[in-house]
């Protein structure tokens, strides 16, 4: 067995396991220079994540593998890392873990963890939000200055309402604006205060933005509220993110939003960056917000659109509104990609029809890890030339074997 290893955190030895396994392949980046990373912008990443219980999303074998979602911490944690019970609708519980020193940075990278995924609730008061997510998702094809667009109208709906908007690049293909608020709101109110939020941005920029929920009727810019849901993680400041460059979710300036660019942000660059201009966050606690003013003009727009479900067909499975068929339910993204590579050279003179947005890639959650469905909307398929539904090319089953308490989840 070889010798234990050890990282000096603030004068303290963390014990470290393989510290020269590579996470990122095309950089050489190992899990040791991870944790150096995180130790070089530690103020901004607990500021993000200290005193929240989190979802240890742990990349075991590298970024070339799909991680596995953690949601207990494990018994045989340090004494430095704390835990706290979340309940579930499932019935089931778990203990979370949560940090709050540069130590329990080090401890959740040495698991495999390469972002890290904060619930928006402190430790002590597990009901009540303080924060108020908003996550940009763009539809294929959608540049990233209109994403740019887009947060800038969020941030103005968030002032109107009597909200502070901070912006950070999500370091994939979004963009995240997140607002303190009140620790007085439950989650089924904070989650309708940033539903509408989504509703008043479409409204202004309807050109740009979408609040639709179901992702074949989305156009442009989805203003996902569904960040603010119970049991949803997002990666916080600082996370490095697993993309082949090592990218960085980078808290910043309003200032330095319309011109910014998410390759300018990553390993290499954020910590001289952090070093040289501090922390564009660190006011962020400061100056909690109220929920009022956007409860208040949740009342005046109104019930939200219901999605359409299956009547008289004793299913209740919702009818989609878009003619969509599914081409495969896989394991992997590249598995995914392989398939519907497949599916297009089936259907050369389909697919010429289909818009960026008609192909819906979706990573959809199992018992601890993604799994990829993807399906064609044909609406740009003139009706005579649509493929019927076909057996699908790839049928992989995440709940096969499973028997669980999230098994009521399955699709």
């Amino acid at each position: 067995m070889p010798p234990a290893r050890h990282l000096d955190v603030d004068g303290e030895p963390v014990p470290i396991t393989h510290p020269d396994r590579v996470v990122f392949p095309d950089l050489g980046f190992t899990k040791l220079d991870l944790m150096r990373y995180y130790l070089r912008v530690a103020d901004g990443a607990l500021r993000g994540v200290a005193d929240r219980p989190m979802i240890l999303k742990r990349f075991v074998k590298g970024i070339g593998t799909e991680a596995v979602f953690q949601k207990r911490a494990p018994k045989n944690r340090p004494a430095f890392v704390d835990v706290a019970e979340l309940r579930y609708a499932s019935g089931t519980s778990a203990q979370e873990a949560v940090i709050d020193d540069a130590r329990g940075l080090v401890w959740a990278v040495n698991l495999g963890c390469v972002d890290l995924n904060p619930h928006p609730v402190r430790a002590d008061d597990l009901a009540h939000p303080d924060e108020l997510r908003i996550d940009l998702d763009p539809m294929p094809g959608v540049p990233w200055s209109q994403i740019l667009d887009v947060a800038l109208v969020v941030r103005d709906v968030l002032a109107d309402h009597g909200l502070t908007g901070w912006p950070k690049t999500s370091g994939s293909r979004g963009f995240h604006i997140y607002a303190r608020i009140e620790r007085r709101w439950p989650f089924r109110q904070v989650r309708l205060a940033a539903q509408t939020v989504a509703r008043e941005v479409e409204r202004r920029a309807p050109a740009l933005a979408t609040s639709r929920w179901w992702k074949e009727e989305r156009e442009g810019v989805f203003v996902d509220f569904n960040q603010n849901a119970f049991d949803r993680t997002t990666a916080s400041a600082y996370s490095v993110r697993a993309t082949p460059d090592a990218r960085v979710s980078t808290p910043l300036t309003w200032d330095e939003v319309p011109d910014c660019r998410p390759a300018d942000f990553t390993v290499a660059t954020v910590p001289d960056r952090f070093a040289e201009r501090g922390d564009p966050w660190e006011g962020i606690d400061d100056t909690p917000g109220r929920l009022d003013a956007l409860l208040a003009l949740a009342e005046e727009l109104g019930p939200p659109p219901r999605a359409p479900r299956g009547a008289g067909k004793g299913t209740g499975r919702r009818v989609p509104s878009k003619p969509l068929i599914e081409i495969a339910r896989t394991k992997t993204k590249d598995e995914a990609l392989a398939a519907l590579q497949q599916w297009r050279e089936r259907h050369p003179e389909v697919a010429a029809h289909l818009a960026p947005a008609d192909v819906l890639v979706d990573g959809m959650r199992g018992p601890s890890s993604l799994w990829y469905r993807v399906r064609i909307n044909l609406q740009h398929v003139p009706e005579p030339q649509r493929p019927p539904q076909e057996p699908l090319l790839a049928d992989y089953d995440p709940w096969q074997g499973y028997s669980g308490p999230q098994a009521y989840r399955r699709d």
